[in-house]
C-alpha cells in the first residue's frame, strides 16, 4: 500500500467530516468513498481511532495555518480578539473537523502528535497574554479553555441561556477578563 492510499483515506475522512459531520466516519464509508475495500484502511491504522486522529490532524494543520497567518496585533487585546475570533469562525466553518479535533480519545496517546499539533495555537496565546507573567501556560490554558466554552455555545446555540446570543461579546468579556492586571 502506498503513502498515496493513505493519503486517499485521510481525504476521504476529511470529505466526509466536512459534508457529514463526525457520526458518518466509518471505516466502512472512509474505505468505500477512497475506493478500497473496508478492510484496506487497517494496513494504514491499526483502529479506527488512528484513522480519525489522521483526519483530525488535518484539522489542527488548518487551524495552525490560520493562526499563521493573522499578522501581529497592535496590543494585546487586538491579538486576543483576532485570535479568538478566528476560533470562533474556525468553530463555526469547520464544526465537524472542530469537534473531531477535541475529542479525548484521540488526543490522548495517538500516533498523529494530536497534543503536539496543539502547540502553536498555545504558543501564540501565551504570548499574547504575556510568557512572563506569573502562571503564563495556566493563564493560556485557562483562556483557551474559555474560548472553546464560547465556541461549543455559540455551536449549540446556547448562548442565550448565559445571556447572550453574541459570542463575540462573550468573546470581548473574556479578553477584557484575561488582561485585567497584565503588564504585557
Amino acid at each position: 500500500m502506498s503513502d498515496d492510499l493513505r493519503a486517499r483515506l485521510v481525504a476521504a475522512g476529511v470529505e466526509l467530516v466536512a459534508e457529514r459531520g463526525t457520526g458518518a466516519l466509518s471505516l466502512r464509508e472512509i474505505a468505500r468513498r477512497a475506493g478500497v475495500s473496508h478492510g484496506a484502511p487497517r494496513r494504514w491504522f491499526p483502529t479506527h481511532r488512528d484513522l480519525l486522529a489522521a483526519v483530525a490532524r488535518v484539522g489542527y494543520d488548518r487551524l495552525a495555518a490560520r493562526v499563521a497567518a493573522v499578522g501581529p496585533a497592535g496590543t494585546p487585546r487586538d491579538g486576543l480578539l483576532a485570535l479568538g475570533r478566528l476560533y470562533l469562525d474556525f468553530a463555526r466553518t469547520e464544526r465537524g473537523m472542530f469537534e473531531l479535533m477535541f475529542r479525548h480519545e484521540l488526543l490522548s496517546g495517538n500516533s498523529e502528535g494530536l497534543r503536539e499539533a496543539s502547540k502553536p495555537l498555545f504558543g501564540v496565546l501565551t504570548g499574547l497574554l504575556g510568557p512572563d507573567r506569573p502562571g503564563a501556560a495556566a493563564v493560556a490554558s485557562s483562556f483557551w479553555a474559555n474560548l472553546h466554552g464560547i465556541a461549543q455555545l455559540s455551536l449549540w446555540g446556547s448562548l442565550e441561556v448565559v445571556g447572550t446570543g453574541d459570542a463575540d461579546d462573550l468573546l470581548r468579556t473574556a479578553v477584557d477578563a484575561y488582561l485585567q492586571g497584565c503588564r504585557c
